[in-house]
């Protein structure tokens, strides 16, 4: 094994420098991806028995040689049906955003923590559009505000801080009729869900219909006082509304709101 190593750095090229480079950030880049999840066990689990195929096969030992490298087959299968949504979401993103640019995929693949923060991002996504689903379906009232920077001006302090992760479980406790926050929104910033039952600025907006109560003029100053998107179900019709930049869209689908999500979370 160490004799093929030595084989394929004589004589040392740029290329194969290059290419040794690429192997060994990938393989960093995926240990951040995976590190503190569920699934480190299972990338370090592969990696080794990746590195003992090789050993066995520089061994020349034949029957430990085959034996491995069929277990690496059934193992590369068993990842893709196992992380099948996973990669049908990557795939897809893939196509969707540039590859180069200021959010290309180039840049946050090199970023500190790109490839973990692009899917803390999909993760948000995903759970929030499952809270707004049942909430339309159950007519559960709610405003959902989610942070696009730091640059927003709404009191935490007028709601419950909660400081945890995103799910639409948590999302629907919070919304429920015996709630005592259901009134107030709730905030998602950094990739946590920050706070609930905060109070909102109420926007002065004439361009906002007058059929519309507070949770949507609530939204919309949401969005007036810093950079921000707010969704909005409402508790009358299960309509769900989406505020950007001051602006109300009424009646929107939940494609659409998927898109914008992305748009304005992933910069797709």
């Amino acid at each position: 094994m160490w004799q093929t190593i030595i084989d394929y750095f004589t004589p040392i090229s740029y290329l194969r420098i290059l290419d040794a480079a690429l192997v060994v950030l990938l393989l960093y880049q995926l240990y951040r991806a995976v590190r503190e999840s569920i699934a480190f066990n299972l990338f370090i689990g592969m990696l080794l028995i990746y590195l003992l195929w090789r050993l066995v096969h520089e061994l020349d030992m034949p029957l430990m040689d085959e034996f491995f490298d069929g277990l690496v087959k059934i193992g590369l299968v068993g990842l893709i049906v196992l992380f099948q949504p996973e990669l049908r979401k990557f795939l897809i993103n893939l196509g969707r955003r540039p590859v180069l640019g200021s959010q290309g995929l180039l840049r946050r693949f090199f970023q500190s923590s790109g490839i973990k923060k692009y899917i803390a991002e999909e993760e948000i996504i995903n759970e929030t559009m499952e809270g707004v689903l049942r909430m339309k379906h159950d007519k559960m009232g709610g405003v959902i505000v989610i942070a696009l920077s730091d640059k927003y001006q709404l009191d935490t302090n007028s709601g419950v801080l909660i400081n945890g992760l995103v799910s639409s479980e948590l999302l629907l406790s919070l919304f429920t009729a015996d709630s005592p926050l259901q009134n107030g929104a709730a905030l998602i910033d950094n990739n946590q869900l920050l706070a609930a039952g905060i109070t909102l600025p109420i926007s002065s907006s004439q361009k906002i219909s007058g059929s519309k109560g507070l949770r949507h003029r609530a939204a919309v100053g949401a969005t007036e006082y810093g950079e921000v998107i707010a969704i909005v179900i409402s508790s009358e019709s299960g309509e769900v509304s989406l505020a950007q930049n001051g602006v109300l869209k009424e009646a929107v689908s939940l494609e659409f709101l998927k898109k914008e999500m992305y748009r304005a979370l992933v910069g797709a």
